[in-house]
């Protein structure tokens, strides 16, 4: 927020902020596509169902055992004495077992066993849909494992398994490794130290030094889920996903869909941009093809460069033209001085017009700073002009004083207010005591802030004051002065008022205490809000319900009934 201090003709900055303000409405609808991310991932696809790791060895007592078959080989030999049991097959061997034939140069044959050990270009073909392949296999044929060793690779109809150690269990149709292996289909590469995968289903189980290596990103893991049909990654365990100098992803849990990009990332998960951007929620699905990000539940979008914090229960942001929309306890705090400003309103969006960074709120607007508090229906700021625009209804409180009108702009200076202009019913109070109040209204009113403090109000047109003098010697009330002329200007000093000049033409009277109550201590536009300015950066959230301001009771015993004063 408050970086930039530019210079520009009233007309043209009020024409910005009317366009802001008339049609920025206009500009949401056609952009934010609000809620329509969350939906499409939604339907897009649903989490995988759980995927246990395999047994080891794996046990199927209900399967009826079937007999291996030798089918071919060019020698077969025989020796009972150093090998009894055991036939000696060499060249051009095959087996078959079920829907599966199993090829390799030679091999130990244990009929008695139902099982074998073949050796030399090991290929199994199951059902003309999955390939293994490797330089050994041991092969139990009552529980139907193959256990494959070296240069092992596994295809079926989208990914290739490779590895140096294989268990194949075919009445699962389940292929595991552990000495590590890499899983590739068309479009990722998957490697880890432990890995399972299924050819029926198409999905992959990973743990220990998970790392997915696509086109545009990389992604690290403990635990991953992978389907190579769909080409989603489950997300299980803490995961950081790597766009090349732009973008890190960091999750426990979620999915990803490294196909289009999307993803819906669960349990606090985080998004940062090389640019100073952050997004934290609970929540967020993710475009990054789109360059979109919907976020719900405590939600916070930080920008460390401009250092600004936006937070609510749901978020909106568009990384390509800066977009951002929060509602739902929407919040947004300035922290680049140090005095941090904190805003919230029904609806915030942060956005850029050119260069120029712009915030909105609308509907039950507050704001806290230590120099200055606020309430509003709007509120605009640009820096362009480093102004702060309020509108509808806006009371703008500093120090002790309460400012009001049509339209409030507080004009900023390196972090800091400088000048406050009230256009149109404008008005500016100051409680002199429980029972009277120092005011000044008129067409303008230019209030002027040097360190922090308000030091002059000026009244442009029309300007009327009452003001109570205080007599220096005993501090008591000398009695209340009311004027009217066409400009006044008005002195602090530690938070009270100092002194009052009037212009040569002007009407004044001073009225005797005694005679100063009822209606006639207030000017015709005068009311308080003091219960309605916010006390700390956690008051912004209270509500206020919609009611008529008026002035203070003027029948209460300690404004001493009706009377008005004497003309």
């Amino acid at each position: 927020m408050f970086h930039i201090h530019f210079t520009y003709p009233a007309i043209f900055r009020q024409l910005f902020v009317l366009i802001i303000f008339c049609f920025f409405p206009l500009l949401l609808n056609a952009q934010t596509g609000q809620g329509s991310l969350r939906n499409d991932v939604l339907k897009e696809v649903a989490p995988q169902k759980e995927l246990k790791p395999a047994k080891t060895p794996p046990k199927n007592p209900e399967k009826k055992t079937t007999f291996v078959y030798m089918e071919h080989t060019d020698f077969i030999s025989v020796d009972e004495a150093l090998m009894p049991g055991v036939q000696l097959f060499n060249g051009n061997v095959c087996f078959r077992h079920d829907n599966a034939l199993m090829y390799c140069d030679s091999a130990y044959f244990y009929q008695n066993e139902n099982s074998f050990d073949a050796f030399g270009n090991v290929r199994i073909i199951q059902a003309d849909t999955i390939f293994v392949y490797g330089d050994v296999l041991y092969y139990n044929g009552n529980a139907k494992l193959a256990r494959l060793r070296h240069n092992v690779r596994m295809e079926n109809k989208r990914a290739v398994l490779t590895t140096d150690s294989l268990n194949y269990d075919r009445v699962l149709n389940l292929a595991y490794y552990y000495t590590g292996g890499k899983i590739k289909d068309e479009l990722n590469t998957l490697t880890s130290v432990w890995g399972q995968y299924s050819p029926d289903t198409e999905r992959a189980l990973f743990r220990r030094d998970v790392h997915l290596v696509n086109p545009n990103f990389t992604m690290d893991a403990d635990t991953l889920k992978y389907n190579t049909k769909t080409n989603i990654a489950d997300i299980v365990g803490s995961t950081h996903i790597l766009y090349q100098d732009e973008t890190d992803i960091y999750s426990e849990r979620g999915w990803y869909n490294t196909s289009n990009e999307r993803s819906m990332l669960l349990d606090r998960s985080l998004i940062v941009h090389r640019d100073g951007k952050t997004l934290t929620g609970d929540t967020i699905f993710y475009d990054k093809q789109a360059s979109v990000g919907e976020a719900f539940s405590r939600v916070e979008l930080t920008d460390s460069v401009q250092k600004t914090t936006l937070t609510g229960n749901y978020l909106y942001y568009n990384e390509l033209n800066e977009f951002g929309l929060a509602t739902d306890s929407a919040l947004l705090v300035d922290w680049s001085g140090e005095d941090h400003m904190h805003l919230h309103a029904d609806s915030l969006r942060v956005f850029k017009d050119s260069v120029f960074n712009v915030s909105v709120g609308h509907y039950n607007v507050r704001v806290f700073r230590s120099d200055m508090q606020a309430i509003c229906d709007s509120l605009v700021y640009s820096t362009r002009d480093s102004v702060i625009n309020l509108f509808g209804e806006p009371v703008l409180w500093a120090e002790s004083s309460q400012l009001s009108g049509e339209m409030v702009k507080a004009h900023t200076k390196n972090q800091k207010v400088e000048q406050v202009v009230i256009n149109n019913s404008a008005i500016a109070s100051q409680r002199a005591d429980i029972d009277y109040f120092n005011q000044l209204s008129g067409k303008e009113i230019i209030a002027y802030v040097d360190s922090g403090a308000l030091r002059r109000i000026f009244v442009n047109g029309n300007a009327e004051t009452i003001y109570f003098p205080v007599d220096e010697a005993d501090g008591l009330f000398v009695g209340m002065n009311k004027t009217q002329s066409s400009y006044v200007t008005m002195f602090l000093k530690n938070k009270k008022v100092e002194k009052i000049l009037l212009t040569t033409v002007s009407n004044g009277n001073m009225y005797p205490l005694s005679q100063a109550s009822g209606a006639g201590l207030y000017l015709r536009n005068f009311f308080w809000l003091e219960e309605q300015r916010p006390k700390d950066e956690k008051d912004v959230f209270t509500k206020f319900a919609k009611t008529e301001r008026r002035k203070p009771d003027a029948a209460s015993p300690q404004r001493g009934g009706e009377a008005i004063l004497p003309e």
